[in-house]
């Protein structure tokens, strides 16, 4: 193992060997607190662009398998652990978590102080980072910051795009065929088709880029806005479609990504949080039920609002729903009506507490009156 450094935007340096593939990759550094499902989350494509730090000290025992990929490939822009386990020990693994980095050319870090680097982003923020091995660490401190600093900045980055399907694809239903969900692909993860076709959905996952006439043509009886990567703030196409999908009365769910592009249509802005939510021990209130939910999340820009927040839109009375037990922050909105919602959280929860599964069946059920 060569030498390796993880160099943070502030001129912070932390060393350490190489992990994964050599050579150098460049990302905002952020940390997720989950203590397992590290193949689901670097395959995650939400974290496209963003080198992520895990907090919990020892990854990879486990190894890798054929059946717990969130997407096609591996999505991270770097993977930075304390301690990589010596042997993977699974009966499902097919190989190890340092070959797949290795492969899929994932430039990676470990040996590192990751307490250090986590208490310095939560202090200081998510920034711009670089993890550089091998030939590239042996440059100056001076140059490997300049190159950090040179990258563009997640604020403002339009990222949907280079996540979604090419083309349409088709999930169909386990069992009888009960409704048909046309799926917009802004950075979907593999599981929540499959929890769509667990309940009797047919899911047309499409493009980023399809028109409302596009979606029409499949007779869907609901809409669903996926996860992904990136500023809401760029999305002003995918807004304007949902605008176009709720003048239609189409029953609408939203996850991620999704709940920030309803609520732009709604009318709310968005911010980029000091930190986000990373990782699948966060709970979240349901402020119709207070009820709370241990939920898995991944994202780093979130609605502007307050708890049981409601105002007026073009399409009826609307409220914010759903807000974080730890910070306040908004985790979902709704049409007071029903028939448009969205969380900010993962329901699909791979991997990750099922706490919030439920939704699912809720889309279901608003589907069913419709």
């Amino acid at each position: 193992m060569s030498k390796a450094v993880l160099v943070l935007e502030d001129g912070r340096v932390f060393g350490g060997t190489s992990f994964g593939a050599e050579g150098e990759t460049l990302g905002e550094a952020v940390f997720c607190t989950a203590m397992t499902g590290y193949q689901e989350t670097l395959t995650d494509p939400s974290y496209h662009r963003q080198i992520v730090v895990a907090t919990a000290p020892q990854i990879g025992n486990t190894g890798w398998n054929d059946e717990d990929d969130e997407s096609g490939r591996i999505w991270v822009a770097g993977y930075a652990v304390r301690d990589p386990a010596r042997r993977a020990s699974n009966w499902r693994a097919t190989g190890t978590l340092a070959d797949q980095l290795v492969d899929q050319q994932i430039v990676g870090i470990a040996g590192i102080d990751t307490r250090a680097v986590v208490r310095h982003l939560r202090s200081r923020g998510s920034m711009k980072a670089g993890i550089f091995s091998g030939a590239a660490a042996a440059n100056s401190v001076e140059d490997l910051v300049a190159r950090v600093n040179g990258q563009q900045a997640m604020l403002g980055a339009d990222l949907a795009a280079q996540v979604t399907t090419d083309r349409m694809y088709t999930i169909e239903p386990a069992g009888d065929h009960r409704f048909t969900v046309v799926a917009v692909d802004l950075g979907i993860k593999t599981n929540t088709p499959r929890m769509f076709a667990e309940r009797g959905m047919r899911v047309h996952v499409v493009p980023s880029n399809v028109t409302l006439d596009e979606i029409k043509a499949l007779n869907p009886n609901g809409v669903f806005l996926s996860n992904g990567p990136g500023d809401p703030a760029t999305q002003d196409a995918a807004v304007a479609l949902t605008k176009e999908i709720l003048g239609e009365g189409m029953p609408l769910f939203g996850i991620c990504f999704g709940n920030q592009i309803l609520g732009r249509a709604l009318g709310l802005n968005t911010y980029k949080m000091k930190f986000g939510h990373r990782g699948i021990n966060i709970p979240v209130v349901d402020h119709n039920t207070g009820r709370i939910s241990i939920t898995a999340q991944n994202h780093g820009f979130a609605l502007e609002g307050e708890a049981g927040q409601r105002f007026d839109t073009p399409f009826g009375l609307a409220e914010v729903s759903h807000t974080c037990a730890n910070d306040g922050a908004v985790e979902g909105v709704q049409l007071v009506d029903g028939r448009a919602f969205s969380v900010q959280y993962h329901p699909e929860a791979a991997a990750g507490p099922h706490d919030a599964a439920y939704l699912f069946d809720r889309f279901a059920g608003l589907m069913e009156e419709n």
